[in-house]
C-alpha cells in the first residue's frame, strides 16, 4: 500500500507540481484558480530527477514535499542570564492556521502523533515577480508534528562537556567545559568540602579560645572573691614533703647527731649561789670535762647533777680544777653505755673553719649552733672577781663567731668531723666586756674556746694528780707597766726579789726592769699576753724571748718550768 501511494505521490503528484502546475499558473495569472488547478493535474509535466534515492518512509526532509518543506520558527537570540539563575521553560506560541486547505490524507496518521499540534508555517517568502507556485501537500505524506522534547534526568556533574555550554558566552565548549564548581546566585564559587571542614574548624577553634580565656578570667575572679572573704571549709596550710632522714656526716646536722649523746648539763647549786654549764663525756669511767667557774659555786659542800640528752639525771662529785685554765673535771657513778667525745688537734685548725657549739644557753639544754674559726691564739684573760687574781685564767683561745651565751660555758666546740676543738669558755658583750658566763649580756659573734690540746694536757693531770702543773719562767712581772710589752717588777709579791733565785728566768740572765716584747717568735703588749704565750706550752719546753735592757735588744733561749700555783 505504501509502494503504490507513495510511487503516485512522488511521480504523478510530484511531477504536477513542479511542472504542469508551474507552467498553468504563469500563463493564467490573474485568472481563476480552481481552473489553475485543473489544467495542472490534466497537463502533467517530467520534472526533474531528485539527487538522492527515494525514501521508502516518506519521512521529511528526504520525502516530499522535499527542499520545499516548511523551515523552522526563526529563533531570536535572547539576553543571558547570569549563571546560575533559574529559567522558566520557554511557552511554545500557538501554531498559526495554515492559509489554505491542505487535501485529507489519504493514510492515516499514526495513532502516536494523534494529539501531535500541527506545525508551524514558515513566515511567507519575500514577493518575486511572476506567477508562484501553489502549495501542495501530497495526501500520502504525513503531517510533521511539533517536536516536543522529553523531560531527561540531569547528567552527572563533569560528564558532558556541553552541559554547561552557554552559546552566548566567551569561549568554546571546551574552553568553558573546565569550570565544574557548582555555582550560586552571587555568581562566586561555592567551597569545597574540604574548604567547608577547614573553615568550619577554624570557627571551633576560635570559639573554643574564646571560652577559654573568658572561663579562666571568671574563674580567677571568682577564686579571689572566695579566697579575699574566707568562705568555703576551714583552712588547710600546705606542708612539704618528707624530709629523708640520712644526713651527710659533715653536715651540721650530722654533727649534732653523733655528739649529742655525749654532751650534758650541769646544775650546780652552793650555799650562796647557783649557776648551769654544760660539759661533755671524757671517758666510759664517767670523767666529765668542764670550766672551773662552772662547778666553783658548788665549792666544797655545793651538790652537782648532771642531765644526759636521754633526760637522765645523776649526781656527780669534783674530780679536780684549775682556775688558771678555768678547766674542771667532774665524775658520775653507776651510768653504764656511756659514748665519749672524740678529741681533735688544736693545733691544725685554720681560720675559716667551720664549727659547732653545743650547750644549754639560758638552762636551754641541747641547744646547737654553728659558725666559722675566726682567729686563733687571742690571748684572754677571765675572771678576776678575787682580790688577790687567784680566780684570773689565762687563755690563748680560739675565736668563734658561733653565738655562746651564758650556760654554754664548758660545752665542746666540735669540727666537721665531730671532733672537740675547743671548750667554750668566754664571750664579749657589747656592755659587760669579756665575760665567763658571769653576766647576762648576749653574744654578739666574739666567742672563744680553750684550745683541746692544752685542755687534754690539763684534763689528764686532774684525772691521774688531782691537779694541774703551769709552765713559768720563774720571775714577776709589773702587771701595771703601760709601756709596750711584760716588763719585769722590782720585787716579787712577797717582797723578795722578782727573779727567783735558781729558777729558768735567772739562768737565762734576765733581770729586774727588764721588758719583754717577744716571746716564741711573737709579739706580746701587756703582761698577760706574756702569761698566755707562756701557758699556751707544756713545762720543760724550750721558749725564745726577745728582751729589751737599756734600749738594747736581745734574744735569750730557756727551759720552761713547772708550778701549782697560778
Amino acid at each position: 500500500m505504501r509502494g503504490e501511494a507513495g510511487g503516485d505521490s512522488r511521480g504523478d503528484a510530484g511531477g504536477g507540481i513542479q511542472g504542469g502546475a508551474g507552467g498553468a499558473v504563469r500563463e493564467r495569472a490573474g485568472g481563476d484558480a480552481v481552473a489553475a488547478e485543473e489544467a495542472s493535474w490534466a497537463a502533467p509535466v517530467e520534472r526533474p530527477k531528485p539527487l538522492h534515492d527515494p525514501d521508502p518512509y516518506s519521512t521529511p526532509p528526504y520525502g516530499e514535499p522535499g527542499p520545499w518543506a516548511p523551515a523552522p520558527p526563526v529563533q531570536h537570540p535572547a539576553a543571558t542570564p547570569a549563571h546560575g539563575t533559574a529559567v522558566s521553560a520557554p511557552t511554545t506560541p500557538p501554531p498559526a492556521a495554515p492559509t489554505a486547505p491542505l487535501p485529507a490524507p489519504t493514510a492515516p496518521l499514526p495513532v502516536a502523533m494523534a494529539h501531535a499540534p500541527a506545525p508551524v508555517p514558515s513566515a511567507p517568502a519575500p514577493h518575486v515577480p511572476g506567477p508562484a507556485p501553489a502549495p501542495h501537500v501530497p495526501a500520502s505524506a504525513p503531517a510533521p508534528a511539533a517536536h516536543v522534547p522529553a523531560p531527561t534526568a540531569p547528567a552527572p556533574e563533569g560528564s558532558d562537556p556541553w552541559g554547561r555550554y552557554d552559546p552566548w558566552a566567551g569561549g568554546s565548549a571546551k574552553e568553558q567545559a573546565p569550570v565544574r564548581e557548582p555555582l550560586q546566585q552571587t555568581g562566586a564559587g561555592v567551597p569545597t568540602e574540604q574548604q567547608r571542614k577547614r573553615s568550619a574548624r577554624r570557627i571551633l577553634f576560635a570559639w573554643t579560645l574564646v571560652v577559654a580565656l573568658f572561663s579562666a578570667g571568671v574563674g580567677g575572679a571568682a577564686g579571689a572573691y572566695v579566697q579575699r572573704e574566707g568562705f568555703g571549709d576551714d583552712v588547710r596550710l600546705p606542708q612539704a614533703g618528707s624530709v629523708p632522714a640520712g644526713r651527710a656526716p659533715d653536715s651540721v646536722a650530722g654533727i649534732a647527731a653523733r655528739a649529742l649523746p655525749s654532751v650534758v648539763t650541769l646544775h650546780v647549786r652552793g650555799a650562796d649561789e647557783a649557776g648551769t654549764g654544760t660539759g661533755f663525756v671524757l671517758d666510759a669511767e664517767g670523767h666529765i670535762l668542764t670550766n672551773n667557774h662552772v662547778v666553783e659555786p658548788a665549792g666544797t659542800g655545793g651538790e652537782i647533777s648532771v642531765t644526759f640528752s636521754s633526760g637522765d639525771t645523776v649526781k656527780a662529785k669534783v674530780v679536780g680544777r684549775d682556775s688558771g685554765y678555768d678547766l674542771a673535771v667532774v665524775q658520775v657513778r653507776g651510768v653504764h653505755g656511756l659514748t665519749p667525745l672524740p678529741l681533735g688537734n688544736s693545733d691544725d685548725v685554720e681560720v675559716g673553719d667551720p664549727v659547732v657549739a653545743i650547750g644549754a644557753p639560758f638552762d636551754l639544754a641541747n641547744t646547737v649552733t654553728s659558725g666559722i674559726i675566726s682567729a686563733k691564739e687571742r690571748p684572754i684573760t677571765a675572771g678576776g672577781e678575787k682580790s688577790d687574781g687567784s680566780d684570773v685564767s689565762y687563755v690563748d683561745a680560739l675565736q668563734t663567731d658561733a653565738p655562746i651565751n651564758p650556760g654554754n660555758s664548758g660545752g665542746p666546740l666540735l669540727d666537721s668531723r665531730a671532733q672537740v676543738i675547743g671548750i667554750n669558755s668566754a664571750i664579749r658583750s657589747a656592755g659587760s666586756g669579756s665575760e665567763a658566763d658571769g653576766g647576762q649580756a648576749g653574744s654578739i659573734g666574739l666567742g672563744f674556746a680553750i684550745p683541746v690540746n692544752q685542755a687534754k694536757r690539763v684534763a689528764e693531770e686532774l684525772i691521774n694528780d688531782g691537779h694541774a702543773t703551769h709552765p713559768v719562767i720563774g720571775v714577776t712581772l709589773d702587771m701595771g707597766y703601760t709601756g709596750d710589752g711584760a716588763r719585769i717588777d722590782s720585787k716579787s709579791a712577797s717582797g723578795g726579789s722578782a727573779v727567783t733565785r735558781g729558777g729558768p728566768g735567772e739562768r737565762a740572765g734576765l733581770k729586774a726592769g727588764d721588758v719583754i716584747t717577744e716571746a716564741g717568735g711573737e709579739r706580746v703588749h701587756t703582761g698577760q699576753e706574756l702569761i698566755v704565750k707562756i701557758r699556751a706550752h707544756r713545762p720543760g719546753d724550750r721558749l725564745r724571748l726577745t728582751v729589751e735592757r737599756d734600749g738594747i735588744e736581745r734574744e735569750v733561749s730557756l727551759v720552761l718550768g713547772a708550778s701549782e700555783q697560778n
